[in-house]
C-alpha cells in the first residue's frame, strides 16, 4: 500500500540558528493538515503535529528528539504550532522551479523516476533527496513540481524573534533529506509504501 501527501514543504533558516520546516498539506490519507518540524541551536529536533493521528505518521516516519500535539494554525503563507509563529513570503520561482515544471507529472509522480533524480538532485541541490527510507521498512519519495526562493519570513518562538532569515544550515537531521540551504517553498507530493 502507498500513501500519497499533496501540498508545499517550506524551508526556513534563522539568524539565530533554529532551522524550520513546515508541511501544509492539502490532500492526505488524514485529509488536510499542517505540521511543523524544528530543529534548535543545539541540535534538539522537535515536532509540532495538530492531533494524535499525524504526530504518530510523522513521528514513525522521521526522528525526533520530542513530539508535541498542539493547535496548528495555517493562514496563507503563515503558520501558528504551539510555541511556533512563522510568517514568509514566497519571491520568484527558483531556477530548479523551472526544472520541475517541464516533468510530466504522471512520470515525476513514480518511484523509478525519484530514484533516477535521487543523484541529481543531490548534486544540484545539496542536502536534498528524492528516495529513502521512511523507517520500519517503509519507502519514501518525494515528487517536487516548482519551486519559489523565499523572499523574507518572520519567525518567533514562545513571542522570542528568532532573527532575520538565513540559510538552513546546519542541515536538518529528521529524515533522510534535508531541505534545501537556500529558504524554499516547494510544491511537491510526498509518497510512502509499506514493505
Amino acid at each position: 500500500m502507498t500513501q500519497r501527501f499533496d501540498g508545499h514543504i517550506v524551508g526556513l533558516g534563522t539568524t539565530s540558528g533554529t532551522r524550520v520546516v513546515v508541511g501544509i498539506w492539502d490532500r492526505s490519507p488524514l485529509g488536510s493538515f499542517a505540521d511543523a518540524m524544528v530543529e534548535h541551536p543545539d541540535g534538539r529536533r522537535l515536532l509540532l503535529a495538530p492531533d494524535d493521528r499525524v504526530a504518530e505518521l510523522v513521528s514513525t516516519t522521521y526522528t525526533f528528539d520530542e513530539v508535541q500535539v498542539v493547535p496548528v494554525e495555517v493562514d496563507g503563507w503563515s503558520i501558528a504550532a504551539g510555541p511556533l509563529r512563522a510568517r514568509w513570503t514566497p519571491g520568484r520561482r527558483a531556477p530548479v522551479g523551472w526544472a520541475l515544471r517541464a516533468v510530466p507529472r504522471p512520470l515525476g509522480r513514480r518511484e523509478a523516476w525519484a530514484r533516477v533524480c535521487d543523484p541529481i538532485a543531490r548534486r544540484l541541490v545539496p542536502g536534498v533527496r528524492t528516495h529513502g527510507s521512511a523507517g520500519h521498512g517503509r519507502t519514501e519519495w518525494y515528487a517536487a513540481s516548482d519551486a519559489w526562493h523565499v523572499a523574507a519570513a518572520t519567525l518567533t518562538w514562545d513571542g522570542g524573534d528568532l532573527g532575520p532569515l538565513a540559510p538552513v544550515d546546519p542541515p536538518v537531521r529528521f529524515g533522510f533529506a534535508s531541505a534545501p540551504r537556500t529558504p524554499t517553498l516547494t510544491r511537491v507530493s510526498s509518497f510512502i509504501r509499506e514493505g
